[in-house]
Order: C-alpha cells, then sequence, then structure tokens
C-alpha cells in the first residue's frame, strides 16, 4: 500500500490577497483573535463591528488586511489543515512500521492542537454551512481517510488487532485528539508532549497485539 499522503481537493478560489501589516495589527494578529472571537460568538454571530471591537480598531483597518470575515474563517480553517497535513508529510509519518507512523501523526495532531489551539477548535466546530466551510470539512474527510489506511495496514502487519474496525478505529482514536480542545488551558497544566504520551499509552496498549 502507497505510504504517500492522499491527494487533496483544490482550494478554492480566494476571495482577496493577504495584505501587509499596519500599525498596531499585522494579518497574523488579526487572524488570531478573530478566530478566538469566532469560538467564542459563533461564526454567524460575529459581525465585523465585533471583530474591530475586539481588535479595538475600526472595520476599514481590518479590511486593510482582509476582504471581511469569510476570508478570515478561510484563512483559519486552511491553516489548521496545512498544519495537520504537514504532520503526514513528515518522515515519522512517512516511513517505518504503520502502527509507529500512525503514533507520529497522532502525537503531531495532539502539537498541531496545542501551538493553534484557537484554528483547531474553530475546524472541530464548523457544519459545512459554507462553501468555506464546506471544503475543511472535505479536507478533514480526506485526513480521517488517511488514518484509517494507516490502522489498516497496521492490521495487514499484524501490529494492530484484527477486530477493529479502521474506520471506527480512527475515529475513536482522533476523536481522543480532538476532546483535547474541551479541556486544554494553554497556560496550566500538562505540557504538548505529557498529553502526547498519555494519550498514545491509552490508545496503543489498547491497539497493539500481545506477542508471546
Amino acid at each position: 500500500m502507497s505510504r504517500s499522503s492522499p491527494s487533496e481537493p483544490a482550494a478554492p478560489r480566494q476571495t482577496g490577497r493577504r495584505r501587509s501589516g499596519r500599525p498596531g495589527h499585522d494579518a497574523d494578529s488579526v487572524l488570531r483573535v478573530a478566530a478566538r472571537v469566532f469560538n467564542e460568538r459563533g461564526y454567524d454571530g460575529t459581525s465585523m463591528e465585533d471583530l474591530a471591537r475586539a481588535l479595538g480598531v475600526t472595520k476599514s483597518a481590518i479590511y486593510h488586511h482582509v476582504t471581511g470575515k469569510t476570508e478570515l474563517l478561510r484563512q483559519s480553517l486552511d491553516l489548521a489543515m496545512d498544519a495537520l497535513f504537514e504532520v503526514t508529510r513528515e518522515e515519522g509519518a512517512t516511513s517505518g512500521p504503520a502502527i509507529a507512523r500512525l503514533e507520529h501523526v497522532m502525537r503531531g495532531s495532539v502539537r498541531v492542537l496545542v501551538e493553534e489551539l484557537p484554528h483547531v477548535t474553530l475546524l472541530l466546530r464548523v457544519r459545512g454551512n459554507t462553501q468555506v466551510e464546506k471544503h475543511a470539512l472535505e479536507r478533514r474527510r480526506q485526513f480521517d481517510h488517511l488514518i484509517a489506511d494507516l490502522v489498516r495496514e497496521g492490521v495487514v502487519d499484524g501490529d494492530i488487532r484484527s477486530d477493529v474496525d479502521p474506520a471506527v478505529a480512527s475515529r475513536l482514536l482522533f476523536g481522543m485528539v480532538n476532546s483535547i480542545v474541551e479541556w486544554y488551558k494553554p497556560d496550566r497544566g500538562m505540557a504538548c508532549e505529557e498529553i502526547a504520551d498519555s494519550l498514545c499509552r491509552i490508545a496503543f496498549e489498547g491497539l497493539r497485539t500481545h506477542r508471546g
């Protein structure tokens, strides 16, 4: 079975260019604050006035960076998915036994979630109400299929139990990863590596076959 990442659907045409920064906020800080406000108020419940208030700027200052909140949503969702797919292209995810590659992707996904928490949280809350959201959900399905393929390879290799449905296993594994957004606090608690260690210990002690 091929160990390369699956091809992704083409991204929709961008609605505007990401412009250069201006005093007070650059494009990255505008995006970071927008993701936080979208998570707090809901995307549909957030207006450009709400974003301007959270940033402490005028609406025209936001339009210096983006064409509107749709572009901010697209950038945020793309940032999260791009980071997750980047994990699948790392050496640990492309070489070695399938179960080791699966563990690498899980650990990398925890790292992405912690580092890009507002954007991943937003990604996990979209429901496909707009074309931007539908595209993000399609990319999530591509990622899910990759994980299920790794589980299938692990079964063939004899490292993962054959009585575990690969699609169900992949959903359960990443359900564990995704649940971190509900309780993780960046300013306190476990470090990213500790979370990944605990998660993988729980997951793979239940998945590995016991030989001899």
